[in-house]
């Protein structure tokens, strides 16, 4: 493979360069330039709209000119919030030379990853194979049918004309090589989607134990997270590990989760003053984030803080819930019903520029009487990152006023009007870029995190705004037939994904959790039978990425691990699991089982990458409690229950016995009753949250 040989050695020794090469080249101005990207709605591929590169979005006009005049092909990937991406794009496709190289030899198309994950996908496994590396901006250069033969994330400009000069080269001089390398790689791309159908076991908890243990040895017991220079928060799977330390009374694991909380929410990659938390931190304390704020981080963190909420009522944790709903709602909201995708890391040029601030500054806004204020928060004239100030909290607010002999609720109050003013001033700023597309999927993990919050604190208008989101996905994404992706100036352009339909039926299951109106769990059943029929692969028992509606790219994909969002196939897996109880459906049930064994093999060597599986496989080991209330007050019982821990319980009622199977012959006159039921068994009935909880003990 003597391509993947030079692509290798040219992406190890060119992506470690210095990035102090400029554009040396005279630069015109950009706006005289404008190519095929001015007809998309994507803001990150508006962004390239006036380069001088002939960018083609994504498309069978830029197929179909690649093979008639057989260049290679440039597939580049990034996201509008991506610091190296706009580096890149300053530094070689605003330049004209490099322009003029690209446009001569290549058929260049840019693509956006998060309204097109699955391209992002295939070529991102193509990365990986040839590199052992990844990462975006995503440059691939492929055959004229679109298959990979050379990857590679940022490139300075002077390397970037070289890689491309050195593979056209290649191509024209080697062609019968270049194939070659190309069925190669697709051949180990396909090889990574092929999932071994196995028939399910009979669980058992040793096996869980297992995988537990290999995990909670993975974490770093005093800062949290993975051990590691960098750390990624991973929401759900703090979900799932919590679930797990509690219900086995594993305290090492459940400390593991409540400590990356704890940690989170004291570092700077959490906004001390706006709330909300940054994509992931540069260090391993949590302090230096990567500034860009995605609206999936958000919405998964407010499911994972009103979990552990519910078991802790730790108040720090009801803060950070009500901060990150504010910041959501004040930065990334529509102002009627749906989230944007994200604010980027850099302000004028500059990353992080909004968000730090000097010494001199903050006391200009607060005064100079706040000695104690500016040492909670870690504020420094020489500052704590690149000569600014970075907040975080080193002492949490209990301990440090009770070694500064504070009075805790009065330094509280100091604490909100001094970050009311910070803010205040902040806002005066130049914001970070925002990238206002609306996306399916993470409108829908919004609504999960929205609703799992207003289970946790009760406050009404959480509730209502995850109806609101939960509406606009049914009434706008929706369009009787399929489900789309995007959303932006009043159009939807691409088919949604598997991903798409798991997490929108997963929020709609949530939604009836939340209401007991069953027309949610009516529109969750109506997106699986419609993901049945489009994404189901019956030969690996998973759905794919792609509808079957939807032309293919040169690899169909079904994944399973679960990275800062979990897998289509796991999600789905849940939501099987969960309808299969609701409504009485067996093959649900045994397809979600099936989906559990296929997926068994890689959680238990790694369950902290298959996270959505071992909470799958937590659940199967026992029996839930289905836990019925029916009844006038159903409401008010249904919101006493659901403030409790309650990780093997699934609620459903109202105020009559409605249609689902449970729910039959259950509604006594004048009564409001509660039945703790476990295969389809009931208890006798209570009429106190009290006594129910007593009976799941």
């Amino acid at each position: 493979m003597q391509l993947q040989k030079i692509a290798i050695i040219l992406f190890t020794l060119l992506f470690y360069t210095s990035i102090t090469s400029s554009c040396q080249n005279t630069k015109e101005d950009m706006h005289q330039f404008t190519n095929k990207l001015i007809e998309e709605s994507s803001p990150y591929l508006l962004q390239h709209a006036h380069n001088p590169v002939d960018w083609y979005p994504w498309g069978e006009e830029a197929l179909e000119k690649a093979k008639k005049e057989q260049k290679l092909i440039i597939v580049s990937v990034g996201y509008a919030a991506c610091h190296w991406c706009h580096v890149m794009e300053h530094e070689s496709f605003e330049d004209t030379v490099v322009a003029n190289l690209m446009n001569t030899h290549f058929v260049s198309i840019k693509v956006d990853r998060e309204e097109r994950p699955d391209i992002d996908q295939v070529y991102m496994d193509a990365a990986q194979i040839m590199t052992g590396q990844g990462g975006w901006p995503l440059n691939v250069i492929c055959l004229p049918d679109g298959r990979p033969i050379y990857a590679g994330t940022y490139f300075p400009k002077d390397n970037w004309m070289k890689v491309l000069s050195s593979v056209q080269d290649f191509y024209e001089k080697n062609p019968e090589k270049a194939i070659d390398q190309a069925n190669k790689v697709q051949s180990g791309v396909a090889q990574m989607s092929i999932i071994k159908v196995v028939e399910p076991k009979p669980f058992e908890q040793k096996q869980l134990d297992q995988a537990a243990n290999d995990w909670i040895n993975s974490l770093d017991d005093k800062k949290g997270g993975r051990r590691g220079k960098i750390k990624f928060p991973m929401p759900i799977s703090l979900v799932a590990l919590l679930n797990y330390g509690v219900d086995y009374s594993n305290e090492t694991g459940k400390d593991a989760v409540l400590t990356t909380l704890d940690q989170m929410a004291f570092g700077g990659i959490y906004d001390q003053i706006g709330g909300g938390f940054a994509r992931y931190s540069t260090d391993a304390d949590w302090h230096i984030p990567h500034f860009e704020k995605m609206l999936y981080d958000n919405g998964q963190l407010l499911s994972a803080y009103s979990t552990a909420y519910k078991l802790t009522k730790n108040p720090l944790y009801e803060q950070v819930i009500n901060e990150t709903i504010a910041f959501c709602k004040r930065e990334l909201y529509d102002g009627t019903a749906a989230f944007y995708s994200s604010l980027d890391a850099d302000s004028e040029g500059e990353e992080g520029k909004y968000y730090v601030w000097s010494k001199a500054e903050i006391i200009s806004i607060i005064g100079d009487d706040q000695q104690d204020y500016l040492e909670f928060y870690d504020i420094s004239e020489q500052g704590n990152w690149e000569g600014a100030n970075v907040l975080r909290t080193l002492t949490p607010l209990p301990e440090y006023c009770k070694q500064n002999d504070l009075d805790i609720y009065d330094f509280q109050a100091q604490i909100k009007k001094n970050n009311t003013s910070l803010l205040k001033v902040r806002e005066a700023r130049i914001h970070p870029g925002l990238d206002d597309k609306i996306l399916t999927s993470w409108n829908a993990l919004m609504v999960n995190g929205l609703a799992d919050a207003y289970e946790a604190l009760g406050n009404e208008s959480y509730k209502n705004d995850a109806l609101k989101t939960g509406n606009f996905i049914w009434s706008t994404m929706w369009n009787g037939s399929q489900l789309r992706r995007n959303y932006k100036n009043g159009e939807a352009t691409i088919n949604g994904f598997s991903e798409d339909y798991a997490a929108s039926i997963q929020a709609f299951i949530k939604l009836y959790q939340i209401t007991f109106d069953e027309m949610w769990l009516d529109r969750a059943g109506t997106l699986m039978e419609v993901s049945f029929k489009n994404f189901f692969n019956h030969d690996n028992g998973l759905f794919n990425f792609k509808s079957s509606e939807d032309s293919n790219l040169y690899v169909q994909k079904s994944t399973i691990d679960d990275n800062v969002i979990p897998s289509a196939n796991s999600i789905m897996a849940l939501n099987l699991y969960y309808l299969g109880h609701y409504m009485y459906n067996e093959g649900y049930l045994k397809q979600s089982q099936k989906m559990l064994a296929s997926a068994l093999p890689f959680m238990e060597q790694q369950a902290s990458f298959y996270y959505n599986w071992f909470e799958l496989y937590r659940k199967f080991l026992k029996e839930p409690y289905e836990v019925a209330i029916v009844g006038n007050d159903a409401e008010s019982i249904r919101k006493e229950m659901a403030e409790n821990y309650l990780p093997n319980a699934l609620l459903l009622g109202g105020k009559t016995e409605g249609n689902l199977e449970l729910l039959k012959m259950k509604l006594q006159e004048g009564k409001t009753m509660i039945y703790v039921c476990q295969n389809k068994t009931c208890k006798l009935p209570v009429t106190n949250v009290r006594d129910a909880l007593k009976q799941m003990e």
